[in-house]
């Protein structure tokens, strides 16, 4: 008989976040969903999100359709189940909307609002918005996809109505009367264009001009103002390209100086298609690429030593009294057939030795806790 580790959720000074990089529903997983936008596409090779689905049955097998709103998580719900995080958090990296005014960036997703059922499936509570895809349906496709969030009681960071809006905290109430603040904001090296950038009366995201320690700065009074004491801070930040395991300066001292000026206890890196290293400054976890989550990839060649179908849920537990983390728990998943799964013990042990190479550097090894759960040591 296998035991199953028991979660730490019977601590009552503990409180456990749910984390994980890009989570795109749209394009070519919104067409086997129950609803689905018009499949036209603008990109400059392919024209209709049918065709990564055909792409994702080439290579995985046929995909049922319609499918139910909780497929696509597959697995993962089980996991989420038996962690039982106190909060769920995830970049949703697609806006949700039925706006028929593409932006002429070449790539564009979107979901149907119809189709939200999708998060409440996995009972996500916070959406980061501040990413390059959000806006790719213009200001109506932004505007939607915050109604149809606040209508699904989905808190939202990162992207507003307004300047105001988008660097407002989510505020999720957990275990007791804590609460964990989200803040979110993106960068210009993740490919987010500089007019998407929230204004006074003009929707957008909350773009940073740079990594400097006065950008820093500004973040730390946005958290001052907002922090109550025994708040639980994390700061999401879309960063960076998608492919490569660098680490840029730039993103470690900002990363630093997010922990030390603004007293944030967790770091939540996305941009990435694949997950990167993590680093523990002073007892705050950083985690500078979280990787893609879900996605309609499949069959798409190119990067495969990357081995983007290989994701990453992370669990870190923090003490609710310091903020100090107490434990990482990693579980890896595979999307295959636009569904998360459990992967093979060689596809898991392959992920582990990427993770604890990366990590070394920071002086940081990645071990296995059981058969579906590895731990930063």
């Amino acid at each position: 008989m296998r035991c199953r580790p028991m979660p730490l959720m019977a601590d009552a000074n503990a409180v456990t976040l749910f984390l994980c990089g890009d989570v795109m529903t749209g394009r070519g997983v919104d067409q086997v969903l129950p609803c689905s936008c018009p499949p036209r596409l603008y990109e400059p090779v392919v024209t209709s999100a049918g065709d990564y689905v055909a792409l994702a049955e080439r290579a995985c097998g046929a995909i049922p359709r319609p499918v139910a709103p909780g497929y696509v998580w597959g697995d993962a719900l089980a996991v989420l189940e038996r962690e039982r995080p106190h909060a769920r958090i995830i970049n949703l990296e697609t806006s949700i909307t039925t706006s028929e005014l593409a932006e002429p960036k070449g790539i564009n997703y979107r979901m149907h609002p119809g189709n939200v059922a999708v998060l409440e499936a996995a009972r996500i509570d916070c959406c980061v918005l501040a990413n390059n895809h959000v806006l790719d349906w213009g200001d109506a496709g932004l505007l939607e996809t915050l109604e149809t969030l606040e209508r699904a009681r989905i808190r939202v960071a990162g992207a507003g109505r307004d300047l105001a809006g988008a660097e407002a905290p989510a505020v999720l109430g957990v275990a007791g009367a804590r609460r964990v603040l989200v803040f979110a904001f993106g960068a210009e090296d993740s490919g987010i264009p500089a007019e998407w950038s929230a204004g006074e009366g003009r929707p957008g995201v909350h773009l940073i001009a740079d990594f400097s320690e006065r950008t820093a700065d500004r973040i730390a009074r946005l958290v001052d103002a907002a922090r109550l004491p025994g708040d639980i801070v994390v700061a999401s930040v879309h960063w960076g390209g998608n492919w490569g395991f660098d680490v840029p300066s730039a993103h470690r001292r900002f990363a630093h100086a997010l922990i030390d000026r603004a007293r944030v206890d967790v770091v939540h890196g996305h941009s990435s298609h694949h997950p990167k290293a993590i680093e523990i400054h002073r007892g705050r976890p950083i985690l500078y690429g979280c990787g893609d989550f879900l996605n309609d990839y499949e069959g798409i060649e190119g990067h495969e030593r990357y081995r983007g179908d290989l994701v990453l849920m992370y669990f870190p537990t923090l003490d609710a009294a310091t903020g100090e983390l107490r434990r990482l728990a990693l579980v890896p998943m595979r999307i295959h057939g636009f569904r998360l799964c459990r992967p093979s013990a060689v596809d898991r042990d392959w992920l582990r030795g990427v993770l604890d190479r990366e990590c070394r550097r920071f002086g940081h090894r990645v071990s296995l806790r059981d058969e579906e759960t590895m731990m930063l040591e």
